[in-house]
């Protein structure tokens, strides 16, 4: 995978998971949230964030998501964008 797409903005079809920062954030280390894969449907504007509306392969995660609190997964691999 190139640097340009490891890089570039999570966009509709990519697979995501929650990130790492935002999962340490909230306390979520353990249980189904930190395993938890999705594909993006559409990207939602929202003032000066963007949502991320996802079709979820977990239970009772909400639909739509702030897009900085997502890392891209290829392959069995989390791109994260974390600093």
């Amino acid at each position: 995978m190139s640097w340009t797409r490891r890089t570039a903005a999570i966009g509709a079809g990519d697979t995501v998971a929650y990130s790492r920062t935002w999962l340490q954030s909230t306390g979520q280390v353990t249980g189904d949230v930190p395993f938890a894969r999705g594909r993006v449907k559409s990207l939602i504007p929202l003032g000066s964030m963007v949502l991320a509306e996802i079709d979820w392969n977990t239970p009772d995660l909400p639909e739509r998501v702030n897009v900085k609190n997502l890392s891209r997964v290829k392959d069995g691999q989390v791109m994260d964008r974390d600093p």
